[in-house]
């Protein structure tokens, strides 16, 4: 994938992918974004119209989780993260997961001579010096916008948890739910209305006080996840030290993050943690 190549050649020259047309310089918001189960393709997509074009705030994405560290998150306002806590350095146990057309069965996969089996395990990306450097990026007065799957990262690291506040407790197979609205009175639900999608629903444990929470996921069909019932946390904000930091469940599909609802919550969870 060309934006894995440059992504992985720029980190290593101490920078990030700048989208084309714009000079190589730092934007307002570093984005890490992509994992095997997420492909970094719609979520730029989905950004660059939800942030770049929208709000006028540049962006840098990059999928090389090596490049989220303190030299490079100095300079920029906002960190965004997308993606989960692991990566797969000896490959996939199957191929459904990055090849949709496998997921049919059809053709049937034959190599000749065969591929040798591997481990195929993940391995937590996330180092303690780049969980201290998120820390420290939004205590000084950073914003963070965590969307999705990023709570998978709260597994990994203490400090990123602290962060965050949550961390990721599994999701059933993708389902149709509401997102409702439980705080109107927050500045990142002004104007927003429940609404449903068909999604994946995820649950986390949640490490914070309950009162920064304006968001839940609610299965209206009564259907459970494990002991955790229907209802799971769906988005929270909160002050951190001089910065701000924002979480929203939704995310899996581009149909999801350009709903015009969630539209209007990214919108408002943006410029709450920009003081625009």
């Amino acid at each position: 994938m060309e934006l894995t190549r440059r992504s992985a050649m720029a980190a290593l020259a101490g920078g990030v992918l700048a989208p084309a047309g714009r000079a190589a310089q730092k934007a307002t918001a570093f984005a890490l974004i992509g994992d095997r189960y997420h492909n970094s393709d719609y979520i730029r997509t989905a950004l660059t119209r939800t942030i770049e074009k929208d709000l006028d705030i540049p962006v840098d994405f990059t999928d090389e989780t090596k490049a989220l560290n303190a030299e490079t998150l100095r300079g920029y306002k906002m960190l965004i993260i997308l993606r989960d806590g692991m990566n797969w350095p000896d490959g996939y146990p199957d191929e459904t997961t990055n090849a949709a057309w496998v997921a049919t069965g059809k053709p049937k996969l034959v190599f000749d001579p065969p591929t040798p089996p591997t481990a195929a395990k993940p391995q937590y990306w996330m180092k303690p010096e780049q969980g201290k450097a998120v820390r420290q990026f939004v205590e000084s007065g950073g914003a963070a916008f965590f969307l999705h799957n990023v709570t998978n990262v709260g597994l990994a690291d203490p400090d990123f948890r602290h962060v965050l506040g949550a961390a990721y407790a599994g999701h059933p197979p993708i389902r149709t739910f509401k997102v409702k609205v439980t705080n109107p009175n927050h500045p990142i639900t002004k104007g927003v209305k429940d609404f449903i999608v068909t999604d994946e629903q995820h649950y986390m444990e949640y490490d914070k006080d309950r009162k920064n929470i304006f968001l839940e996921t609610v299965n209206e069909e009564g259907l459970t996840y494990r002991n955790m019932g229907a209802t799971a946390p769906g988005g929270w904000a909160y002050d951190y030290g001089q910065g701000r930091v924002c979480y929203l469940s939704p995310g899996h599909l581009l149909t999801v993050l350009w709903n015009p609802e969630y539209l209007k919550l990214q919108h408002n969870a943006v410029r709450w943690l920009m003081r625009m």
